[in-house]
């Protein structure tokens, strides 16, 4: 068993927790939930997290985290004592090979049926497991995005015994538990009228599909695992509940008798082992996806099952998929779905946050890595001046707060706001050069230059990071190295007097270099088509399609005169990042 560090929760004064209290976002609701439903059953507030590092624990994962995460953090700013536990599944078997993991084929096959932490780990890594490989790359993100929890490694917790009172419980009631299950054991497969989700559903591998421990001649809820080729290939021939007497049989021949009050090679089956640790644990709130919401599933089933070990199930609310891309559900065995720390590399931890709270549970989303993401962070820029402002509402407020603090701090964040579009253009103008970089913004703002880089971090590294991995191809921006002659002498007459008024400026304009900075070179820009309709530069013009028309075609005019195609960073961006010779050099 391990622990995240537990700092003690931030204090907060009476009027800070009525605040709190009165949110009426879905967090605070089912915050006041959990806490009420704990009251009824005695005992302070629990919420669970379960996932099997079988694999990356990817964005769709990341949901069964911050779920519980947000609702036990409310509950902890409310000033009251609650926990949120994560139990590691890493003594689930090897179901299959993934795809997508560097160094793993086909012959790695050999170890399906082994508990994760006993199949070796991918080639190169420094961990002496499967699932502490995977189990360590999660936490490292989990970590850097504010999420703390009670770590539970489910190989320690059998191999320790600790629950050996609830398997011989449950070998005591296995015609009970067994009755329980043949309920459910002919249901049609779940469906459901959303293509994508049904999708999901069929795609589904899991815990949520494990069986239920029937097949053979007599019910046995336990599954041991062998202990000459450490699979679960096994079947139990005879078991007497006065001595707990146990034999098994594998396929790979081995055959034993062993005493199961001491047998430490085996785990109750996934259907009989999530109620029974529900009862272990003491957990009154545990969300789970769709896949166990179906008729038939683990969550469905534990509703009769939880009382057997004397517990009631928990509030478990389904929560939707998480997608990126267009893809519906992520599904770790499939190489390819991102993680949250892939997400962290390209996003301040803030704004993932956010993504996961703004959300009722029950809505999809998606978490962009394409040009959407430099969107994403408008929004969040826009929420950021709105709370500044006072005019965001309630929930935005909450879930803002979420995002950028938790019970126990403040996270990370940057200093100085630039917008990521901005800064994704300069960085992929000046190819990273921080002396590139800082030229270029400290033009954004004449009043208050920007001298010093760190005042943008860490969204810059995270800009400098996307623009590097994820920036599309054709969003790449190279500037001229010299002046297009040939275009330049095919300009129309009113195509050079624009040129001109832009550079030398006149009629209300300056010239471009005393407009140098963000604001004058969009009022530059903006300005040479109003000019040359006659009206004033600064003039508030709405609804004029023809003088849209003629910026937008000035604009483009620009963009193939200085990087040699109709679209790019905006202009006023780009006019800064190549400078003011350059740009006279280019246009003239």
């Amino acid at each position: 068993m391990t622990e995240t560090p537990d700092d003690s929760p931030a204090q907060h004064t009476t009027d800070q927790a009525e605040t709190v209290q009165a949110r009426a976002d879905w967090v605070s609701r089912l915050a006041d939930d959990v806490i009420a439903e704990a009251a009824r059953r005695g005992t302070k507030p629990v919420a669970a997290s379960g996932i099997s590092p079988s694999g990356p624990v990817h964005l769709g994962n990341f949901r069964e985290v911050m779920s519980p995460h947000l609702v036990i953090d409310e509950i902890q700013r409310r000033g009251i004592e609650a926990e949120h536990i994560f139990s590691w599944d890493d003594y689930d078997r090897f179901r299959k090979v993934p795809a997508g993991i560097e160094g793993v084929d086909a012959s790695w096959s050999e170890h399906i049926g082994k508990p994760l932490t006993s199949v070796p780990a991918p080639p190169g890594s420094e961990h002496d497991s499967w699932a502490a490989h995977f189990r360590s790359a999660a936490e490292a993100g989990f970590a850097e995005a504010g999420v703390r929890y009670r770590g539970i490694s489910q190989t320690e917790q059998y191999a320790a015994g600790t629950y050996t009172e609830q398997i011989l419980h449950a070998m005591r009631h296995r015609r009970e538990i067994d009755a329980i299950l043949a309920q459910y054991r002919t249901l049609p497969a779940a469906k459901d009228e959303d293509e994508a989700l049904q999708r999901a559903l069929d795609a589904s591998s899991g815990a949520a599909s494990d069986d239920d421990g029937s097949g053979g001649a007599e019910y046995y809820p336990y599954k041991p695992y062998c202990t000459a080729c450490g699979k679960d290939l096994t079947t139990i021939e005879a078991y007497d509940d006065e001595s707990t007497e146990m034999t098994y049989s594998c396929q790979c021949g081995h055959r034993e008798t062993v005493l199961l009050r001491e047998f430490r090679s085996g785990k109750l089956v996934w259907k009989v082992d999530w109620p029974m640790r529900w009862a272990h644990e003491r957990v009154v709130f545990e969300p789970s996806g769709v896949d166990h919401q179906s008729p038939g599933s683990s969550f469905q089933v534990g509703l009769q099952l939880a009382p057997v070990f004397g517990w009631e199930r928990p509030l478990g609310p389904m929560y939707a998929f998480v997608g990126f891309g267009g893809v519906a559900k992520m599904s770790s065995s499939r190489g390819g779905a991102p993680t949250p720390s892939d997400a962290l590399a390209v996003m301040e931890a803030p704004v993932l946050r956010w993504l996961y709270a703004r959300r009722r549970m029950n809505q999809s989303f998606d978490v962009a890595f394409g040009s959407e993401l430099q969107r994403t962070y408008d929004e969040w820029d826009a929420l950021l001046r709105k709370a500044a402002a006072g005019t965001a509402g309630e929930a935005e407020i909450a879930a803002l707060e979420r995002a950028t603090s938790t019970a126990n701090g403040p996270l990370p964040e940057t200093p100085r706001r630039v917008a990521y579009r901005t800064l994704a253009s300069v960085v992929d103008i000046t190819f990273g050069d921080e002396e590139q970089i800082v030229r270029i913004l400290g033009g954004l703002d004449a009043d208050d230059p920007i001298t010093d880089l760190d005042a943008l971090r860490p969204r810059l590294d995270r800009v400098e990071a996307w623009v590097a991995t994820h920036m599309p191809a054709e969003e790449h921006t190279a500037v001229r190295e010299q002046a297009d002659r040939e275009a330049l002498d095919a300009l129309t007459e009113a195509e050079r007097e624009g040129i001109a008024l832009l550079l030398d400026g006149g009629q209300g304009l300056p010239p471009i270099e005393e407009a140098w900075t963000l604001d004058g070179l969009t009022f530059q820009v903006y300005g040479v088509a109003k000019v040359q309709r006659g009206l004033e530069p600064g003039a508030m013009v709405k609804g004029d399609k023809e003088l849209s028309a003629a910026q937008r075609a000035f604009f483009a005019l620009l963009y193939r005169l200085l990087v040699g195609r109709e679209t790019g960073p905006r202009i006023p961006t780009l006019l800064l990042a190549i400078g003011r010779e350059r740009v006279r050099e280019l246009l003239t």
